[in-house]
C-alpha cells in the first residue's frame, strides 16, 4: 500500500445512523477501509433530520458537511435533480487543494467527476444501482401521476448524465449484474459486494412461529411486496405474517388489520434484529431487480430460512442459500413446506462458509485499496 493512503470520500447523505441500504454500505465501507489503513477525508451532504455524527470523527481524519439544495435550488436544465442538489462550491474547492484520490458514492455525488479543477486526481465511483434503471422502474410502479412523471424525467436525465462515468479511473459495482453492464458500457468496472454490519451468521437452529417481511414501507417497491404477501399469499397459509418497517401509508395499515397479521411500525434496530432472528422464515419478494438488497443479507446473517423470488437473488451468488418461489401459488406451497421443518446446524455451516467467501468487509476493503492509485497523477495540480 502507498505510504500516503489518503482518500476523499463523498457521501450522498450522512452515513450515520446506518439505517437504510445506501448508508449501510457507505458507513461500513468507511469502517473497513479505516481498519485497512486508509486515511479518510469524508464529505457528506446533509438534509432531512440527519445531523453531524461524532463517531465519524473516530474513523475519518476530517469530516465536512454541506447542505443539500432543496426544491427549486436543486433543479437544473443540465443535471438530474439528485445530482444538482448535491453540488457545492466549497466541496469542489476542498477537493482541488491536494492530490489525494476521490471516491464518489453513487451517481448522486458525481457532479464534479472529471471536472477540470480535479484533473490532477485519480477518481473512482461506487455505484449502488444503475440509477436510471432504478428510477425508470420506480416510475412504472408509481400510482401518483405527478410522481411517476418525475421518476421518468429523472430516469432520462440520469441515463444521459451516466456518460460522465467515462471520466472514472474505475467503477465499483455492487452486484455482478451491474458490473457486467458497466464493463460493457464504460470498459472499466470492478465488482465490490455491499458492505454490511454483520460478522458471522447467527441464525438459531430450531423453528419459529411466524414469517417476517421487513423494509422501508414508505418506498413503493416495498409497499408492492407487502401488498403481494397480504393480498395473494397470507390468507392461504397458517403461519402468521409480521410486517415491520418505517412509515407505511394508510392503505397498507388498513390491509394489515387481519387476525393473522401484525404490523410493527418503525421498530428500533434491536427489535428488528430479534424479529428477524426469531422468525421461522424471512419472506422477501421484490419486483425491482436493481442492485442488491441489503435486507437479504440481513435475513441471511441473522435469520433462519429465507424465501425469495428470482429478482431478489439474480446475480447475487446467494441462490444456494435461499428458497426460491415465483408467483403466489409457489410462495404458498413453499411456505407450507417450510412451516414444518427445522433450521439446522448444517444449514448454518453452509451459510457461514459462503457468506465469508462472498461478503467479507475486510476483503472488500482490501480490494478497493488495491484498485485505488494513491500516487499523484502525471498532470500537475498547478497546471491543470
Amino acid at each position: 500500500m502507498h505510504e500516503d493512503a489518503k482518500l476523499h470520500i463523498i457521501s450522498f447523505d450522512i452515513p450515520l445512523p446506518a439505517n437504510y441500504g445506501g448508508v449501510i454500505d457507505v458507513y461500513h465501507k468507511l469502517e473497513a477501509m479505516h481498519k485497512a489503513g486508509c486515511r479518510i477525508i469524508l464529505h457528506c451532504f446533509q438534509y432531512g433530520d440527519r445531523k453531524p455524527e461524532e463517531p465519524l470523527n473516530q474513523i475519518c481524519e476530517e469530516v465536512h458537511y454541506y447542505p443539500r439544495k432543496q426544491g427549486l435550488q436543486g433543479l437544473s436544465l443540465s443535471l438530474p435533480y439528485i445530482v444538482q442538489s448535491r453540488t457545492s462550491g466549497k466541496l469542489l474547492h476542498r477537493l482541488s487543494l491536494d492530490h489525494h484520490p476521490i471516491l464518489f458514492e453513487g451517481l448522486h455525488c458525481c457532479a464534479y467527476l472529471g471536472h477540470h479543477a480535479l484533473q490532477h486526481k485519480h477518481q473512482y465511483v461506487r455505484m449502488h444501482n444503475i440509477e436510471w434503471q432504478y428510477y425508470q422502474q420506480l416510475g412504472k410502479r408509481e400510482s401518483n401521476l405527478l410522481k411517476a412523471q418525475y421518476f421518468q424525467m429523472e430516469a432520462r436525465a440520469l441515463r444521459k448524465f451516466e456518460a460522465n462515468l467515462h471520466s472514472a479511473d474505475d467503477i465499483f459495482a455492487i452486484s455482478t449484474k451491474d458490473q457486467q453492464y458497466l464493463q460493457e458500457t464504460y470498459d472499466q468496472s470492478s465488482h465490490i459486494p455491499p458492505f454490511h454490519p454483520f460478522d458471522i451468521p447467527t441464525g438459531k437452529p430450531g423453528k419459529g412461529e411466524y414469517m417476517l417481511y421487513h423494509g422501508n414501507l414508505a418506498v413503493n417497491e416495498n409497499q408492492e411486496a407487502a401488498r403481494f404477501l397480504l393480498e395473494q399469499v397470507q390468507e392461504q397459509v397458517e403461519l402468521p405474517l409480521v410486517i415491520a418497517g418505517g412509515n407505511p401509508d394508510s392503505n397498507l395499515v388498513d390491509l394489515c388489520k387481519k387476525e393473522s397479521v401484525k404490523l410493527i411500525i418503525n421498530p428500533p434496530d434491536e427489535q428488528l434484529c430479534k424479529l428477524i432472528a426469531n422468525a421461522q422464515l424471512n419472506v422477501l419478494p421484490t419486483f425491482q431487480d436493481t442492485g442488491i438488497k441489503l435486507k437479504l443479507l440481513s435475513a441471511l446473517y441473522q435469520g433462519r430460512f429465507c424465501l425469495v423470488n428470482t429478482p431478489m437473488i439474480t446475480s447475487t451468488g446467494l441462490e444456494s442459500l435461499c428458497i426460491k418461489a415465483d408467483g403466489p401459488e409457489a410462495f404458498i406451497s413453499k411456505i407450507k413446506h417450510i412451516t414444518s421443518i427445522r433450521y439446522t446446524q448444517q444449514e448454518q455451516a453452509k451459510r457461514h462458509k459462503l457468506l465469508q467467501e462472498l461478503f467479507s468487509n475486510a476483503s472488500s476493503a482490501r480490494a478497493i485499496m488495491k484498485r485505488i492509485n494513491f500516487q499523484r497523477k502525471s498532470i500537475d495540480a498547478n497546471t491543470s
